[in-house]
């Protein structure tokens, strides 16, 4: 019996370490199937009014095989057969149900190296598959975030909290 891998994908270097993390895992049992999946995001419905379904869709499959162009040639240079995946929709909740759907034995997620504070701060993908998911996941750590997300989000929102402080305080 074959144990499906579902993989997460963007155009990101984090996505394909996660990636050649899964190839390494086929390469060690050839008992693998991986699955690729692209999650796009919806499009407003002040531009999604004057689209139809099909533009819509058509624009949305475009944009995702271009997202994992990259991961597709990695998996192809090495052989590793795979299934490729996309929809549209909030990207959490997305591969949480593509996970059940597939009946997925885990998810192998890259993801960027934050500190605490960011991590706290910040509504992330992997935190909300990490509750929300049926299924196990293995996070692939790439590499850190800039120095703005880094330092700026923690000190902007120290900033708002600062504000709202002295605004309550006036």
């Amino acid at each position: 019996m074959l144990l499906k891998v579902l993989v997460p994908i963007d155009n990101s270097a984090n996505a394909l370490r996660a990636v050649r993390h899964a190839m390494a895992e086929y390469q060690r049992d050839h008992e693998l199937e991986l699955h690729l999946l692209n999650v796009q995001p919806t499009l407003s419905r002040h531009v999604a009014r004057y689209l139809s379904r099909h533009d819509r869709s058509a624009w949305h499959h475009a944009q995702a095989e271009a997202a994992m162009t990259d991961a597709k040639a990695l998996l192809d240079r090495a052989g590793v057969p795979y299934q490729t995946h996309w929809m549209v929709g909030d990207r959490a909740h997305a591969i949480c149900q593509t996970a059940k759907h597939l009946r997925a034995h885990h998810i192998v997620m890259g993801t960027a190296r934050k500190n605490s504070i960011t991590r706290m701060l910040e509504d992330s993908v992997t935190h909300r598959v990490l509750e929300d998911t049926p299924v196990p996941v293995e996070v692939v750590a790439g590499e850190a975030v800039s120095r703005l997300e880094r330092w700026g989000v923690p000190v902007g929102a120290l900033s708002v909290a600062t504000g709202l402080i002295w605004l309550a305080v006036d």
